[in-house]
């Protein structure tokens, strides 16, 4: 059966002044919007399947609140929860939306606003019914776009890192109009820093409006990010303006719109394949550190950064050291919770962990909760017997950073504030895929 596809974006900025999220120990109240942050959905159905991408303009989520959402898109548009794929964005200029452990005992970060919460889920659940009603007979392919120079490697300026932007494409039958436009690229909305009081969507703003130009205002185009753990503009940016985001995102824009104007004609399905797969996992939680051994790394974290102040070393260098302190900051809150029994308390809600598989056609968008590192998507993306692109923050967060075992053992920010263990994202990979090629062995 002809493939039917409609997409549609509803606006999810709240309407009075709201905390910020996404830097510790800033007060940081919005002041205005200054672009739209949406709750974006492309809707398909090929007769026997249907199915809902998600982007949410949010920094993340928890595992029950995403559970929340995904229920009343089910119960909105009658799509099963194996095929309901959520993700955030992870734009650092938007509301509130979770707690992080870690960032508990910050007086500048409050807890979220549980009627915005309720408002997110409405406003979501709308956007997929008005998704479905502007379903119509569609074609849609997959292709990529080399984006390098938008962002790379946060930890090293030679670091791994993953140039690749996959792009679904869906557009109509009839005149080849644009519907909807996945842009699955794994680079952290962080031009702006806690400077900015502005609510934004950050980079990926100014690529949707370049595509728009090219492609009609009625299309909708969602930013869903690739694991990027270790990935941001830090050593690209020129300032931490909107300015700057323009600059990159435009970038990123224009290098999707020249791949999507090379397409050919036969390279689009009219029946393409859809399902879904979702599997629990347990993953394997990291041994906290004591509270004494926490106040060490604090100040020696603190010592050098300091240093490298005092001795006018590069901003990149100086803002790692930075983040270094918070991640120090954050395992000594860690530290803390442990003693408590706060942390399993709060694991309990969010199980049951999944990890979920999405087939569009020939490709699968393989989602990952929480936030990983770059190396995993390309061990995915290399093991998988089919073109899968891989996506993070998609059920929900870990309460930090899914690392690997070479960053567990430099101790950085992002392994410092983690609460799983790096053995973690290995056995979540082969878990994911074990749903795309159910042959694996796990």
């Amino acid at each position: 059966m002809t493939l039917m596809a409609g997409a549609a974006a509803v606006d999810i900025a709240p309407n009075r002044p709201t905390a910020l999220y996404g830097y510790p120990h800033v007060e940081r109240m919005s002041t205005g919007v200054h672009d739209p942050i949406c709750a974006s959905v492309l809707y398909l159905e090929n007769g026997s399947q249907s199915a809902a991408v998600v982007s949410l303009d949010l920094l993340m989520l928890d595992g029950p609140t995403s559970r929340a959402i995904r229920a009343a898109i089910c119960e909105r548009i009658g799509t099963p929860e194996r095929t309901v794929f959520l993700s955030c964005t992870h734009t650092h200029s938007a509301p509130v939306t979770s707690r992080l452990l870690a960032w508990q005992d910050d007086p500048a970060v409050p807890d979220p606003d549980p009627e915005y919460l309720e408002f997110i889920r409405v406003q979501t659940a709308a956007a997929a019914g008005e998704a479905q009603r502007r379903a119509r007979p569609a074609e849609l392919c997959w292709t990529a776009a080399d984006a390098g120079g938008v962002g790379g490697n946060r930890l090293a300026e030679d670091g791994l890192t993953d140039p690749e932007a996959g792009l679904l494409v869906v557009r109509a039958v009839d005149g080849g109009l644009l519907i909807g436009l996945s842009i699955i690229y794994g680079m952290h909305p962080t031009v702006l820093h806690e400077d900015s009081t502005l609510i934004s969507s950050d980079f990926p703003h100014y690529a949707r409006q370049e595509i728009r130009e090219h492609y009609g205002d009625e299309a909708v185009v969602l930013y869903l990010m690739a694991p990027s753990g270790d990935q941001s503009p830090r050593h690209c940016v020129r300032s931490q303006s909107f300015d700057e985001a323009q600059r990159l995102g435009r970038k990123l824009g224009v290098t999707v719109a020249n791949r999507l104007g090379a397409l050919s004609e036969d390279s689009f399905l009219r029946d393409p394949q859809l399902d879904g797969r979702l599997r629990e996992v347990d993953p394997p939680r990291r041994r906290i550190p004591s509270v004494g051994e926490a106040d060490e790394l604090l100040a020696a974290r603190r010592a050098r950064y300091d240093r490298l102040r005092r001795e006018g070393a590069d901003w990149p260098g100086i803002r790692t050291a930075e983040c270094e302190v918070f991640g120090a900051e954050g395992m000594l809150t860690l530290a803390k919770a442990e003693e408590r029994g706060r942390i399993e308390e709060v694991l309990r809600s969010y199980r049951p962990i999944q990890v979920q598989a999405l087939r569009i056609g020939d490709a699968w968008l393989a989602g990952l909760p929480g936030e990983w590192f770059v190396q995993y998507s390309l061990e995915i993306k290399r093991r998988a017997s089919a073109k899968t692109y891989p996506v993070s923050l998609v059920n929900g967060d870990l309460q930090g950073y899914i690392v690997t075992p070479e960053a567990a053992a430099g101790g950085g920010y992002e392994a410092s504030g983690a609460v799983f263990a790096p053995e973690a994202g290995a056995m979540m990979v082969d878990a994911m895929l074990a749903m795309i090629d159910p042959g694996t062995k796990e």
